[in-house]
């Protein structure tokens, strides 16, 4: 018996890389699966169905049921049309995974507004138009029947990219900061009927192979005991535990994951204040206290590259 038996999910970006590893170990637990995924490059061009075709099939070998949905997210009717059809094809809608997304790196003063749009498109807008429309049906449905309670899985995908920065990702960054944001107030919103997660991923896929050939031997990389870290598959099992019954009492959280380890992350929160004794501060006393007093003995920053040094 499955932790997910009987459930339906969509996910989306899931014919390649980390959507593909979330939807082979959601279904291995007995989900029933709408496959999204436009085929597209990993900048968002082009598009090819069979990408969604062949997780279908490879899911249905699975004992499940599964339909292919070649939408973009980025189309506010179109994500209304997947939640419709996971609803008429496959009889309900238990559990939602935004997964997808494309890569537009550039430095900020070389970027231009289309690379800045597509990213928040696919990233922001996406996560956005596909929660917007479960979440009013996990709503009809609780509002039917109060006894399903938070009955709704929603799992976000964010990125170290934007929680902690990343050189030559502004508009990925702000777009994967912006989600974790989201999920938290859309935890606060939805909690009546549906929780709202994030996972932050560490993993090879075309986003940091393909699209960052400067990761490509990182990503490589395994332990002293020859496990592979950066295997997508080693992300999929949290998926799997958030979208289930056992983490009903789990919301609003953000978890790294990447290789044998799950982090907690704390987003912003106060790490120390001064006041003026109840007077307004001038410029120049600010000048004076701001670096002596209010940032002085500040921990370090963590950053994309000391967090990964410190998994190597």
């Amino acid at each position: 018996m499955g932790m997910l038996d009987g459930k339906v999910a969509i996910i989306t970006g899931a014919g390649r890389g980390l959507g593909r590893e979330e939807a082979l170990i959601m279904a291995k637990e007995g989900c029933n699966l709408l496959i999204n995924d436009l085929g597209a490059f990993h900048d968002g061009t082009g598009s090819e169905s069979k990408v969604a075709d062949e997780v279908v099939e490879e899911v249905k070998k699975m004992g499940v049921k599964a339909v292919a949905n070649y939408n973009s997210v980025t189309d506010f009717n179109a994500a209304k049309a997947m939640i419709d059809q996971a609803v008429s094809e496959l009889g309900r809608l238990d559990i939602l995974v935004n997964n997808a997304g494309i890569l537009r790196d550039r430095m900020l003063f070389n970027m231009t507004e289309a690379e800045w749009d597509a990213i928040m498109a696919v990233h922001l807008k996406g996560t956005f138009n596909l929660t917007r429309h479960a979440s009013a049906y996990f709503r009809e449905q609780g509002k039917a029947n109060p006894d399903l309670g938070a009955f709704g899985r929603i799992i976000n995908t964010a990125s170290d990219a934007g929680l902690l920065g990343n050189v030559g990702q502004a508009n990925y960054g702000a777009a994967k900061a912006g989600i974790a944001a989201f999920t938290n107030i859309a935890s606060m919103e939805l909690k009546k009927y549906a929780t709202v997660n994030c996972i932050v991923p560490v993993a090879r896929t075309r986003l940091t192979t393909d699209a960052t050939p400067t990761m490509v031997d990182t990503m490589k990389m395994k332990d002293k005991k020859g496990f592979d870290i950066f295997d997508p598959a080693n992300v999929a099992p949290l998926v799997a535990f958030l979208a289930s019954d056992k983490a009903a009492k789990i919301n609003g959280e953000v978890f790294r994951t990447v290789g044998d380890r799950v982090f907690s992350l704390i987003g912003w929160t106060t790490y120390k204040q001064i006041d003026n004794n109840g007077e307004k501060f001038t410029p120049q006393i600010l000048a004076e206290r701001v670096e002596q007093e209010l940032l002085k003995g500040k921990p370090k920053k963590e950053t994309l590259m000391s967090s990964l040094a410190a998994l190597m």
